[in-house]
């Protein structure tokens, strides 16, 4: 009589097993060859969601599979631990941000082990501790001395009331996401990693990434734009000595296209250009307009969507070839200096920027490329035009293309002094200064005999004080009565610390190093490190395909040029998974509802019908979340994790359902029977049964292959067909075959349930360390083929006959087929032709 499967006690009994004997531990001098599995790690912020398992999934089906396929494996776990979430709840809350961070680290860690990750929890790791950031401060200081890290004023987003710096993504319609106070640009000292000087090589580096989605790539390549075009200086009209401005000084500006010089219709500057603070020293208008300006967005995305608005500075730029053609010049809120040299040419017939700002201000928009048979000198419309075309409207340019065009530009430019070409990059460096407590302190020393001084490595970790307070808005260091004050370490006399802190992402960009190679006293052994590294396969979600991808190229490429490791690239695959989605419910007062508080269409504490909205990513703000915990009580481990491989491609979004878990429990108590049926001694009847056979071979093959290419649903499927075709199979041998052999093609799957099987099979050790099947390559290969039987070129019948039949057998069976003798109706064919394994054509 076949017993339910207990997936509580056997997910218990396992992963107590599995922790005991250290199963997952890598081996660093093991002779196999090595893989590298690592999912993204995850901000401890409470609890894991959908999301976190169905990332983790993927990659433990990878690991547990490279184990089996004879790897040593590296796939380790820690937390990405530093950073605002954790300030905003002990300003929230009134605790410590240490303390709720390591609360939420221990909850997190329970869950994920309730999954049975083959995880190494031997090289855990958390950001925030001084044992890992301290080697942090190390790298940082060796960064500052090869001259890759430097300070300097630079634009911010300013939040007035919480008195601190925020990210872009942190200011919304103008307004501090927490505050609700206008933002303000300013000026601060920053410290920066100097990422540009790696845009070249991390551009070209791209190129040899051939296991990252293409799609990533792009974003990359489009991040960090390189454009070459035409560095060249407009001069100033001479009565431009009346606004305080130097006409001798001109205003530099960078084109990507000098085509189109012929279509610029004016000169828009930065508000914090030297000219336009020029300016606004004595005009109340231009410093009102400035200060107007800072209350803008500082992204690129943010420029292109704000209404454009414009100071007209009295100022007249004069063309290149043109001399008597004279362009306003404009302070514009859409220019920021960090971009370029802070000022550019308005071309807006070609530019949509560009025309917005001149269809505001009543300026000119001469057409210079051609739009089809388009070539009136006048540009109607509000759609700026930046196909290709021909010159037109534009002198000695007419009738060239815009690349042709490019390059006369250029060569008359250098020709005659005034410009030229030149290359440049969009990437920006790295601003890594963060005015809050939790993170990573810089560790500089700020002295005013002595300039910056590092903090001598022998004085590392510099460890955050935990006697701070957050009842008052800003940085706590700033005020801390102690902490900062320090002696200089080059002159002894009264010196205070750098009080910024680093931004996380510089704590996510060598983790995956740390993670390979951990000794006491340094960030790792290089030789150590490149045994693991590049990481083999990186699997995280693709809201990072841009900055922490970047950053981590970037840095192990200075690590590099430091000549503590030789590896370039950090990981050679990558893999972007899909969100985990949910129904949205609000209530009838418009709150938002979870999932469990919602049954059958009406609020379960109310009774009240609810609106369901769009299925969306799971988020806590809209409560459409689902927790792990309770899924995983209910259906058990494997139950879960065969759900989140089973629906979607991986790299597609994932509903969730109770009805697809439930099948997935379904499918799990299946296999079990299907196990239980197979226990030592159980009798054995039949014979071989060939076709299972190819089947089960052909699925071992299969589903290789599908885990390989990270197509988990694929290698979901292959294995509901072997287990349907097992199920409708008499006994046999082979049928006994295939279900042991089952055992391990699930085992990266649904772990438990195959671990409890192998062991009820009596077979030694953990089907953990058990090898994958191998493959019977002569049963990969068909016995039989089908062939297509055709008279006069048209099909008549298919037979499916032994593959190496002789020609004339395939002939005679052609002939004797009951659809040819009806047609030929007694005519013999005047020609026979056979094409063996795929057709006979009668000519009758």
């Amino acid at each position: 009589m076949s017993t339910r499967f207990n997936a509580l006690k056997a997910d218990a009994e396992w992963q107590k097993v599995w922790d005991e004997r250290r199963t997952f531990a890598a081996d660093d001098n093991s002779a196999k060859p090595r893989s590298y599995v690592l999912e993204m790690f995850p901000y401890p912020s409470g609890k894991i969601h959908m999301g976190h398992v169905r990332n983790y999934t993927m990659g433990d089906v990878l690991a547990r599979f490279r184990r089996m396929t004879g790897h040593e494996v590296l796939h380790p776990m820690g937390w990405d631990a530093f950073g605002m979430p954790a300030e905003n709840a002990a300003m929230e809350r009134g605790v410590h941000p240490g303390g709720w961070t390591r609360e939420n680290i221990a909850t997190m860690k329970a869950q994920l082990k309730r999954l049975g990750f083959a995880l190494d929890w031997d090289r855990e790791l958390a950001t925030c501790e001084p044992d890992y950031y301290g080697h942090e401060q190390a790298l940082f200081l060796d960064m500052f001395a090869a001259g890759l890290v430097y300070r300097k004023e630079s634009a911010v987003n300013w939040d007035p009331v919480d008195m601190t710096v925020l990210a872009n993504e942190q200011v919304i319609d103008g307004r501090g996401w927490r505050s609700g106070a206008l933002v303000e640009k300013r000026k601060l000292s920053q410290w920066f990693l100097k990422i540009t000087a790696f845009a070249d090589d991390l551009l070209k580096g791209l190129d040899g990434l051939e296991h990252w989605p293409d799609k990533v790539k792009l974003m990359q390549r489009n991040w960090i734009g390189k454009s070459q075009g035409l560095t060249f200086r407009f001069a100033l009209a001479a009565e431009s000595d009346t606004r305080r401005v130097t006409p001798g000084d001109g205003i530099e500006v960078f084109s990507t296209r000098p085509d189109t010089i012929f279509g610029a219709s004016f000169v828009a500057i930065a508000a914090d250009h030297p000219i336009a603070q020029a300016i606004a020293v004595g005009d109340p208008a231009a410093e009102a307009f400035i200060a107007r300006c800072k209350q803008g967005g500082t992204t690129a995305a943010e420029l292109d969507t704000q209404e454009k608005l414009g100071f007209d500075t009295g100022l007249c730029a004069l063309h290149p070839f043109d001399p008597e053609r004279r362009l306003p010049v404009y302070i514009a809120n859409f220019v920021l200096m960090e971009y370029g040299s802070g000022a550019v040419m308005g071309v807006p017939a070609h530019d949509q920027r560009d025309l917005d700002f001149a269809r505001k201000y009543g300026l000119s928009v001469p057409r210079v490329v051609s739009d089809g048979d388009k070539a009136a000198s006048a540009f109607e419309g509000d759609e700026a035009y930046t196909g290709p075309g021909t010159l037109v409207n534009s002198h000695f340019l007419d009738g060239m293309d815009v690349e042709d065009a490019k390059r006369e530009v250029i060569t008359r430019a250098e020709a005659g002094g005034w410009g030229r070409g030149s290359t440049v990059y969009r990437l920006r460096d790295w601003g890594v200064s963060r005015q809050r407590y939790w993170g990573t302190p810089i560790p500089i020393i700020h002295c005013e005999a002595c300039g910056a001084v590092p903090v001598p490595k022998d004085q590392l970790p510099v460890v955050l004080p935990e006697d701070v307070g957050f009842d008052v808005p800003g940085n706590p260091l700033d005020r801390h009565p102690t902490w900062k004050h320090v002696a200089c370490p080059s002159c002894g006399g009264e010196a205070r610390r750098e009080t910024d802190t680093l931004d996380t992402f510089a704590d996510s960009s060598w983790y995956f190093v740390r993670f390979a190679s951990q000794p006491k006293d340094k960030p790792f052994d290089k030789a150590a490190a490149e045994k693991w590294l590049p990481v083999g396969q990186y699997i995280g979600g693709v809201e990072h395909a841009i900055l922490h991808l970047l950053y981590a190229r970037f840095w192990t490429r200075a690590l590099q040029h430091l000549g503590l490791l030789d590896v370039a690239e950090p990981f050679a695959g990558l893999f972007t998974q899909g969100m985990v989605t949910h129904a949205t419910f609000k209530s009838a007062d418009g709150r938002w509802l979870s999932p469990d508080e919602v049954q059958s269409g009406v609020e379960t504490a109310t009774g009240t019908p609810v609106t369901v909205g769009r299925v969306e990513k799971m988020s806590k703000s809209k409560k459409n979340t689902v927790d792990p915990t309770g899924i995983v009580d209910r259906y058990g481990a494997d139950a879960v994790r065969w759900f989140m491989l089973s629906d979607s491609p991986p790299e597609r979004d994932l509903e969730w359902s109770e009805s697809g878990i439930e099948g997935s429990w379904r499918f799990i108590g299946r296999l079990w029977r299907l196990f239980e049926g197979n226990a030592p001694g159980a009798e054995i009847l039949g014979g071989e049964d060939k076709a299972l056979s190819r089947k089960l071979h052909g699925t071992i093959a299969g589903i290789a292959e599908d885990i390989e290419a990270l197509s988990f649903n694929k290698a979901v499927a292959k294995l509901y067909e072997l287990t349907s075709a097992i199920e409708k199979a008499p006994p046999s041998a082979a049928r006994t075959e295939a279900v042991a052999t089952l055992m391990r093609l699930v085992a990266p799957m649904a772990p438990h349930i195959a671990e409890e099987a192998w062991a009820a099979a009596g077979n030694e050790g953990l089907i953990a360390d058990a090898a994958w099947p191998q493959v019977d390559a002569a049963l990969l290969v068909e016995d039989e083929v089908t062939i297509a039987i055709q008279v006069n070129g048209k099909l008549r019948d298919t037979l499916t006959l032994p593959r190496d039949m002789a020609r004339e057998e395939v002939e005679a069976a052609a002939l004797a087929s009951e659809n040819v003798v009806r047609f030929l109706e007694g005519r013999a064919p005047k020609k026979v032709i056979v094409v063996p394994g795929r057709l006979v054509n009668l000519v009758a």
